[in-house]
């Protein structure tokens, strides 16, 4: 099921939603992502949880809002969506949606927090190197090429989630990844969440990627272990890169069923 949901700036997005029965889950997508690609998690978790997915601005269906890339817009959007939801939920994000989920699970509705390999601290000076060189090589392409071209890349990937991939990038426009690290200054050391993780009040489990491939350093992992609290929890996927959800999905399933149910 689909509808769409007005945002605090007169935005809107497409939330969509799997599942008739149980707790709510609400995924939040990383950059050059979109709602789709929670699909297959969803249809996974569909029997026993209602899993809701939106896009975040820039991406899917929401490509042409992209004025506002803020943190502090994702956070509200979030928010919109889980008033939207009505109920107490659970959140899942991957990457930038990982942080955003990150945040905004201390509020009072969420009830627990999967992060998946999240974007919290963003070295300085490396966002065009690292985030906004990819996606403006990708998004120049004519629509074909650029298709051609993710199929390829992603050819070992489910087929579920080379479509959410390509549903996300169909209409964006490279100008989202900037402005996305330009309004949040990242390239000044403005995206630097570590703190938020300090004695979480909540159940929070972080799956990061092997070191190297993750957004994690390995003194982010540090940091989160020692000022945590006895509410965090952090798995190290060894041998998979940061799509790790997508990658070895089966581990990551069942990871995410057993923290949802608190099995």
């Amino acid at each position: 099921m689909e509808q769409t949901v007005a945002l605090s700036d007169g935005a809107g997005t497409q939330l969509e939603s799997w599942g008739s029965k149980g707790p709510a889950v609400i995924c939040v997508h990383g950059i050059t992502s979109s709602r789709k690609s929670w699909k297959r998690t969803a249809e996974a978790l569909g029997d026993r949880f209602r899993v809701f997915a939106y896009d975040q601005r820039g991406h899917g269906d929401s490509a042409d809002s992209f004025e506002d890339m803020s943190l502090r817009r994702s956070l509200d959007d979030l928010r919109a969506v889980a008033a939207c939801v009505g109920e107490p939920c659970a959140l899942i994000g991957h990457s930038w949606g990982g942080a955003v989920a990150l945040l905004v699970g201390r509020e009072d509705f969420a009830t627990k927090v999967l992060a998946v390999d999240p974007m919290v601290v963003v070295e300085r000076g490396t966002w065009e190197r690292e985030y906004l060189e990819d996606a403006e090589a990708d998004l120049s392409l004519p629509w074909a090429q650029r298709e051609s071209a993710l199929r390829e890349r992603h050819r070992e990937w489910h087929a579920l989630d080379v479509e959410g991939k390509l549903h996300a990038v169909r209409r964006m426009k490279a100008e989202s990844v900037r402005r996305l690290g330009e309004q949040n200054r990242v390239d000044e050391g403005g995206w630097d969440l570590r703190a938020i993780v300090a004695d979480y009040p909540k159940p929070l489990l972080i799956l990061a990627a092997k070191p190297g491939e993750s957004t994690l350093s390995q003194g982010d992992v540090s940091y989160i272990r020692a000022h945590g609290g006895s509410n965090v929890t952090i798995e190290t996927y060894a041998d998979q890169g940061h799509n790790l959800h997508r990658t070895d999905f089966g581990r990551f399933i069942k990871a995410a069923e057993a923290f949802l149910t608190g099995a």
